[in-house]
């Protein structure tokens, strides 16, 4: 027992020295691009309405902080409730199409075909159908983290290892134990992969969605600062929605860690 409380406190202190690592290395690419920027603005010295140096989007972002923090809250919402949602419908596609063989020759190509469509021509009809509220910016999100996650769950439910496989034929397992037994636990790698790569992508349905038609929300702010040319509060919601990205791919690393915290991941 004592040996496996040291090996978890071992475990958690690389995890947390890791963590670490990645957020000095995040620190140091955007400090470096800040002063990119910085240099780039002084060079050719742009109109600030065209391009705002970084004091001045800076400074707009200390003085809109808290109405920022609002909107970046109402936005980070909309993304983790589209990352939950989205992540389940996946993930019960995947088993519908690993416990029913006839069901991947039905589902796979429309979920294939689904992504064909530009989210720009969705967006209208969910705000039609479902209004300016949370839920069409939630659909919105759901319909773009579904297909990532839909994907890399099946793809790790098809490749479990074939002398598991077999052992499940010799003791007479059924398909739902082979399943649940066996083909899930060897694909939760896969899908963590896959509800990674969603963390990522969630800002794109949830902003889409605040512009195509919202009252609140990051996407919202841009929208009414770009129509009014301030540019600089623009970029100040653009930097929020980079903070809630990340915040939002720090709480589903954190998860996945303990999701699969048998699996040996090596370090980026």
């Amino acid at each position: 027992m004592a040996g496996g409380v040291h090996t978890g406190n071992r475990d958690s202190r690389t995890r947390l020295r890791a963590w670490a690592i990645s957020g000095g290395r995040a620190a140091a690419w955007i400090a470096g691009f800040v002063l990119a920027w910085w240099l780039a603005h002084a060079v050719f010295s742009p109109a600030e309405y065209l391009f705002p140096s970084p004091g001045n989007v800076i400074q707009e972002f200390v003085r809109q902080g808290p109405f920022l923090l609002r909107h970046a809250a109402i936005t980070f919402v909309e993304m983790l409730l589209g990352l939950v949602a989205g992540g389940a419908l996946g993930c019960a596609t995947a088993l519908a199409m690993a416990l029913w063989r006839p069901a991947r020759h039905v589902v796979l190509p429309v979920l294939v075909a689904s992504q064909a469509l530009p989210v720009f021509a969705i967006a209208p009809l969910l705000v039609i159908w479902l209004g300016f509220g949370l839920a069409s910016k939630v659909a919105m999100a759901t319909l773009i983290i579904y297909f990532p996650v839909a994907s890399a769950f099946h793809d790790g439910l098809r490749r479990t290892e074939p002398h598991l496989l077999d052992l499940a034929r010799l003791y007479g397992a059924n398909t739902a134990q082979t399943v649940f037994l066996l083909k899930v636990p060897a694909a939760l790698p896969a899908l963590a992969s896959g509800l990674r790569v969603a963390a990522a992508i969630a800002p794109i349905g949830a902003v889409v969605g605040e512009w195509v038609g919202a009252s609140a929300g990051l996407g919202f702010v841009m929208l009414q600062a770009n129509a009014r040319v301030q540019t600089d509060v623009v970029f100040a919601a653009l930097a929020m929605l980079a903070l809630a990205a990340l915040l939002l791919r720090f709480v589903v690393e954190a998860a996945t860690a303990r999701l699969i915290h048998w699996a040996d991941e090596q370090p980026a």
